[in-house]
């Protein structure tokens, strides 16, 4: 005995839970995953919406397979800080709708849709499911910047946007609303970097990150 916690004990003091259980360690499961942005009742009732956020997590945290099984692998990735809901994880991972829009909301950011809507599947709506960490971060990072000015995401992960590697779809772009703040901050901080094939004005910001004006919108590419 060497009072140190590794695989060998670790494993045993882990209670597995699922979809149907009830009671204490369903508790500390909706506590920890709380802790990660869920927003969850912890009412120990380990139901749908539960089974739902333990799926999600299991994604981000690159977790196979994504059962809403909550064994050694996820308690582990849960305690450690693994995955990402909102709080933790590495700029690589990708988020769900709800870890991204508390991340978002959280941060001062605003989004609407034509259809009032979030779901992937249609175009008519801003989703952020699937949304790179890093295209979150860089959001936040340009509301700080812009400090009062408003920041409002019109376009995310949904269908409907082209396709390529450095896509809506894959979770590296996102669309803001036009403001003459916005615009303004744009022009005065970053370079003026020419003119895409469909003649949207590019503007680059030392990290990599790339600004199009669309008329309507800024197209912006998160690069890191």
């Amino acid at each position: 005995m060497d009072g140190v916690v590794g695989p060998d004990t670790w494993s045993k003091l882990i209670v597995t839970v699922r979809k149907g259980d009830k009671g204490d360690a369903v508790k500390a499961l909706q506590v920890q995953l709380n802790a990660h942005g869920a927003g969850l009742a912890v009412d120990g009732d380990f139901g749908a919406g539960t089974d739902s956020k333990v799926r999600g997590f299991q994604q981000s945290a690159g977790l196979n397979p994504i059962d809403g099984i909550v064994g050694p692998a996820t308690w582990g990735a849960l305690l450690s800080g693994g995955g990402s809901t909102g709080g933790g994880g590495g700029t690589g991972t990708t988020l769900t709708q709800s870890q991204a829009a508390s991340m978002l909301s959280s941060a001062g950011i605003t989004w609407s849709s034509s259809g009032n809507c979030s779901d992937r599947g249609s175009s008519s709506c801003t989703s952020f499911d699937g949304l790179r960490r890093a295209s979150a971060d860089g959001a936040i990072a340009l509301k700080r910047s812009i400090g009062s000015c408003p920041l409002n995401i019109t376009g995310g992960t949904e269908t409907g946007h082209a396709s390529g590697t450095y896509s809506h779809g894959n979770g590296y772009k996102l669309d803001f609303g036009m403001s003459g703040c916005l615009t303004n901050y744009i022009h005065g901080t970053f370079t003026h970097s020419g003119t895409r094939g469909d003649g949207a004005d590019l503007w680059t910001a030392a990290s990599g990150n790339i600004y199009a004006n669309e008329g309507s919108h800024w197209d912006v590419t998160f690069m890191n």
